[in-house]
């Protein structure tokens, strides 16, 4: 398995999908999001710049750029 970072950026067919596992972990802009699924949907929930929960569908994740390893 490879140590190298896996990012996407919006685009047909730019590069790996979403996991759709529950309690999956992405991270964008510095955070983290979880994968909870409630009546059915998923959805993607972390917290903002000032702490607040926070919630996004897979699309806005997919629009703002994930990775699935935390950078810094």
């Amino acid at each position: 398995m490879s140590t190298e970072t896996i990012s996407h950026q919006a685009g047909p067919g730019s590069g790996p999908t979403l996991p759709t596992a529950p309690c999956s972990v992405v991270w964008s802009h510095g955070h983290a999001y979880v994968l909870e699924y409630t009546g059915g949907a998923g959805r993607w929930v972390g917290l903002d710049a000032f702490g607040r929960p926070t919630a996004l569908t897979p699309a806005a994740l997919e629009r703002q750029g994930w990775t699935q390893h935390r950078e810094g």
